[in-house]
């Protein structure tokens, strides 16, 4: 005899990959009676009713969040304060209302000012994506093995806190609970000075008068391909993420440009041996990163290859 799923009604704000993702695998796993989404666009709502993935597509994040035990929501972090002012007064009492931005200490000043006493708020970041957006672009594994990160503020219904940790559990992911300041801290350096590199390094290429773009795009294969992949996510997303978590952003870049500066001095004054050491212990990350199964080990990051005398396909 199968259990009662945990949730009765899922309301999912925002479908993009991560909300198109948790759709798919929720109901894979069976965790509600009912998924109801909505979208601020008119063109996403009626795609997702193409898609047949959810139970119901609402036009109104009012109608999405009315008798939903647990509310998601799936939108850059700039808009959850104002979108939590809005469902605010429709949410059922004991709901969990939660998110996935990447940036939490924002977004608890923002929707913690808004939300009921009767609602538990339980903040999240499935640490989990891919460049590509929008509602076809989610699939169920997303969150196999990868983090997500809880940041409950002080006071938050441990009850709901585990629930809600349930819940990602079930979609596959490593659950960790932090500080929504921690949080920010770690993201700057794991996640967004990342993309703000990758974003600096592809606008420097496409700027250079002696590169034409065809040789940009050429030659990318050289590692510039990698980067090209990081900064093809959603603008909007990092624009927000950018402002909203500015101080620990430029705490960690001050911290990058220094240690910029020192290759440069070692590269200016043939220091191999700086450069080297340097070098080695970067390659030690990589290391442990593949180790705890956080990326895979295979040749050229795992790409398939066209076989010697075979044309690619």
């Amino acid at each position: 005899m199968n259990a009662a799923p945990p949730f009765d009604k899922i309301a999912l704000i925002g479908f993009g990959l991560i909300g198109g993702s948790i759709a798919r695998a929720a109901r894979v796993q069976g965790l509600a009676k009912q998924i109801v989404a909505t979208a601020h666009s008119a063109k996403t709502r009626a795609r997702v009713s193409e898609l047949g993935i959810v139970d119901a597509v609402v036009e109104t994040n009012a109608e999405a969040v009315a008798d939903a035990d647990l509310v998601i929501l799936c939108i850059p972090v700039g808009a959850c304060g104002p979108v939590a002012q809005e469902i605010a007064g429709h949410l059922k009492p004991g709901a969990i209302v939660s998110d996935v931005g990447s940036v939490k200490g924002a977004v608890v000043r923002d929707m913690a000012l808004h939300l009921p006493r009767a609602a538990h708020f339980v903040p999240a970041h499935p640490v989990a994506g891919t460049e590509h957006s929008g509602p076809d672009s989610g699939f169920a594994e997303l969150f196999i093995n990868r983090w997500c990160i809880l940041t409950p503020p002080e006071g938050t219904d441990p009850d709901a806190v585990e629930k809600l940790r349930g819940f990602w559990a079930a979609l596959g992911a490593r659950v960790e609970i932090m500080t929504p300041d921690h949080h920010d801290l770690v993201l700057a350096i794991t996640s967004h000075l990342p993309h703000l590199i990758a974003y600096t390094i592809v606008g420097t290429a496409d700027e250079l008068e002696g590169v034409t773009q065809s040789e940009v795009l050429k030659f990318s294969a050289g590692g510039f391909r990698d980067f090209t992949r990081i900064a093809a996510s959603d603008p909007i997303m990092w624009r927000d993420v950018f402002l909203t978590n500015k101080d620990a952003v430029l705490e960690m870049l001050g911290t990058f440009n220094e240690d910029l500066s020192k290759l440069t001095r070692a590269i200016r004054r043939g220091d191999g041996e700086a450069l080297f050491e340097h070098f080695a212990r970067t390659r030690a990350i990589r290391r442990g990163i593949v180790e705890i199964g956080q990326d895979s080990a295979a040749p050229d990051f795992g790409r398939p290859h066209a076989q010697l005398g075979k044309k690619a396909e």
